[in-house]
């Protein structure tokens, strides 16, 4: 199983680089076969991450879906990567 997730981030946002190298590292460690992933730039794609409901940045769309609209910490991140590898739905 692997899934698709988006960061969508805006330029010069600090928040927004710290979560894109979290988010680095972890694809690194899971693998890159089970996650694809892609930076969102939200000046250039305003429409669909309003779409999405992005209020802010950094954001992180799992699988089509806003899963966090802020930064998650490392450890939050992971078990919910974990969770859906595993085939779990969000809790």
């Amino acid at each position: 199983m692997s899934i698709e997730i988006e960061i969508f981030s805006s330029p010069g946002c600090t928040k927004c680089g710290q979560a894109k190298e979290v988010l680095r590292r972890l694809v690194e460690e899971i693998g890159k076969e089970r996650i694809e992933w892609r930076e969102v730039n939200v000046l250039e794609e305003l429409d669909y991450a309003v779409s999405l409901g992005v209020l802010s940045t950094p954001a992180i769309a799992i699988d089509g879906e806003i899963t966090f609209a802020g930064l998650p910490s490392v450890r939050r991140l992971r078990a919910e990567l974990d969770r859906r590898l595993a085939g779990e739905k969000s809790t």
